[in-house]
């Protein structure tokens, strides 16, 4: 039986418009205008226990509005949505007992209480029994290195700090779902490598079922198995990176690093030249047309080569074309 289950999803704002300057203002009162903005139309996934989900789309895709809405804080205007069965904004208290949730902008630990104290009311809140949460917190500030954190007020740890103990706090109940709104942005490469691996083995060893939106293209080739790309408010892509890939370009990229900085002599048919500075060279070509044997081969035969690599193009660049074919 699937976890999470949506169909038809739907959610539209009606946006208050004014127009500039005090007449502007006094016009607004006597009447005002509205603008509809859809920001889901038509939403449609299921999700099985124990994946670990990618959720991407550009700016204004509707990503947030789908966790909030699975997260039981915002009511879609029309559409199915149950999670173990439940509909999360009718049924918020039990729904919440067994979801995680945290936004990488906003913190649910009390800014001048020491993160401790912050755990405490979690527990209280949750109603967690006091075994089960010291076992759990235990088990949290070994895997996260939090016990130099705990008491130190919230405001006064950095983001990478505050976004470890944050995901403590998300898992303190032990919830069998995770929503994970941007969990890495700001961070620094220490700090994004340490929220990953902690991610990944919550989700290997425990079983949590993690939905992950972020921007960062990197967070998602090192975690998730399936990808969802989300555009206009709706699904354009559903599946594993490798089938985004192939939904968008068979493109290859050859890197060829040149033992002469200036020695790059190209043929119109061993592909697309991309890139070549300092003596690098980077060529785009289809392996349908062009196998990449071949063009090794040609380049190689006349060229002084000091190193080559066939690669796939960045994934920044395939979501990017995505979403230029959904808009």
């Amino acid at each position: 039986m699937p976890q999470i289950v949506v169909e038809n999803l739907r959610k539209s704002f009606h946006i208050a418009q004014r127009r500039p300057g005090i007449m502007g203002a006094l016009a607004s009162v006597v009447r005002r205008r509205h603008r509809t903005v859809h920001a889901l139309d038509g939403v449609n996934f299921i999700i099985d226990r124990g994946e670990l989900v990618g959720y991407i789309g550009p700016n204004g895709a509707g990503k947030s509005t789908t966790v909030k809405i699975l997260s039981g804080i915002l009511v879609p205007t029309a559409g199915r949505c149950e999670i173990e069965g439940r509909v999360p904004w009718r049924e918020r208290v039990a729904h919440v007992r067994d979801i995680g949730v945290v936004f990488g902008q906003r913190t649910q630990l009390w800014w001048d209480l020491p993160v401790i104290e912050s755990f405490e009311l979690l527990r209280d809140i949750y109603r967690v029994p006091h075994t089960s949460y010291r076992r759990t917190r235990e088990e949290l500030v070994a895997t996260l290195d939090l016990a130099p954190l705990l008491d130190v007020p919230v405001r006064q740890l950095s983001l990478g700090q505050r976004m470890r103990c944050d995901l403590a706090a998300a898992l303190l109940h032990e919830p069998s779902i995770l929503f994970l709104d941007e969990p890495t942005i700001g961070l620094d490469a220490a700090s994004k490598l340490a929220v990953r691996a902690f991610i990944k083995q919550i989700n290997t060893r425990r079983g949590v079922t993690v939905i992950l939106t972020t921007h960062d293209m990197d967070d998602i080739e090192a975690l998730c198995s399936r990808v969802m790309v989300i555009g206009n408010g709706s699904v354009l892509c559903d599946g594993t990176l490798a089938d985004l890939r192939r939904q968008v370009t068979r493109e290859r990229h050859l890197i060829v690093d040149l033992a002469e900085a200036d020695g790059w002599r190209g043929e119109p048919g061993w592909g697309q030249l991309i890139e070549h500075a300092s003596g690098r060279v980077r060529l785009a070509f289809d392996p349908d047309t062009l196998s990449p044997a071949e063009l090794i081969a040609q380049v190689t035969a006349t060229h002084a080569v000091r190193d080559l690599f066939v690669e796939n193009p960045p994934i920044e660049q395939v979501v990017t074309r995505l979403y230029e074919g959904g808009a």
